[in-house]
């Protein structure tokens, strides 16, 4: 199984900011040597890839640095060319991860991405470029798929990717979010589930085998793109649900045995997660890769692309 690492091009922050942005290395660290694991650095979304999602003045205002105070202050990162850059590398991991499961390795990481807050012209939520629908985008004008589903399991509801495809009808998104989270305004989603304060583990997976399959008869996707985000964790900081670590390798076996049956590819990325000790944080992220490497490995007796899909119910 691939897995796409942009680590080190590190975005430089003081030291007071509450982003977690070590928790990159420290997974990157304990994904190495993993056998099964090939490890790879994804190029940069190249500017034709920005342009398919994002305005062109504000890809320029971007890389020129000339985003102002009021940007800067949404995104939440103070700017610099490695913050272009590494946001430029974060959506070519998941480019790499959606073209590698596509071409035949049933599923694809990247270490980093779910940069869900990104819209058309502005950023938002430590997010600049939004590298799902970058993908997305990437792999349609490629011919390698038609259709996608966005599945976004982070406690934040994706405004970006819910705004950006509105109105395509190729692109269907799914977000299953803490209700009173960021962000205050939640443009609708193809499927949105907005979940009550402190929602554990049953509630939650409950939720999940209800609406997964529902939007997977929506979209009738060529593939999946997965948010695997480690917020919802009883440990978040700027989460409000209650899943355990348990809880959250559940989740991602749900999403996983699901695409397994129906024969989907899926390329997952990290997102969000604030726990105040960044171990918990790599601790969930590291099982999602895990999860991933041994569907990897399961998918040899998977059906073909779309063989179950009559299984699912109308929507």
């Amino acid at each position: 199984m691939r897995a796409y690492y942009c680590h080190h091009f590190v975005l430089p922050l003081p030291p007071e900011h509450r982003f977690p942005m070590d928790k990159y290395r420290r997974l990157y660290e304990r994904v190495r040597g993993v056998e099964g694991i090939e490890l790879v650095e994804p190029e940069p979304a190249s500017i034709e890839d920005l342009q398919r999602v994002h305005c062109h003045d504000y890809i320029a205002r971007m890389h020129e640095g000339r985003a102002s105070e009021a940007e800067l202050r949404r995104i939440g990162f103070p700017w610099s060319p490695a913050m272009v850059e590494r946001s430029r590398r974060s959506s070519g991991g998941t480019i790499g991860a959606l073209t590698s499961a596509l071409r035949g390795d049933s599923v694809a990481v990247n270490l980093a991405g779910g940069t869900h807050h990104a819209a058309f012209d502005r950023g938002g939520g430590y997010c600049v470029f939004n590298d799902s629908v970058v993908a997305a985008r990437h792999v349609q004008a490629a011919g390698l798929a038609d259709r996608l589903l966005v599945v976004d399991l982070d406690v934040h509801q994706g405004d970006g990717t819910a705004a950006l495809c509105a109105n395509d009808p190729t692109i269907h998104t799914f977000s299953m979010h803490a209700a009173r989270n960021y962000p205050a305004v939640k443009p609708p989603s193809d499927l949105d589930v907005a979940l009550p304060d402190g929602t554990d583990d049953q509630a939650y997976l409950d939720l999940l085998d209800h609406h997964l399959p529902r939007a997977i008869a929506a979209a009738r996707p060529d593939a999946l793109i997965y948010l695997a985000g480690a917020d919802p964790f009883e440990g978040d900081r700027l989460g409000f649900l209650k899943l355990s670590k348990a809880g959250l390798r559940e989740r991602d076996q749900r999403v996983l045995d699901t695409c397994r049956r129906l024969g989907l590819p899926l390329s997952i990325s990290m997102a969000g997660g604030y726990a105040n000790d960044v171990e918990d944080i790599v601790d969930i992220h590291h099982a999602t890769v895990l999860a991933a490497l041994a569907h990897a490995r399961g998918c040899a007796d998977a059906p073909e692309p779309h063989a179950a899909a009559a299984t699912l119910p109308d929507c």
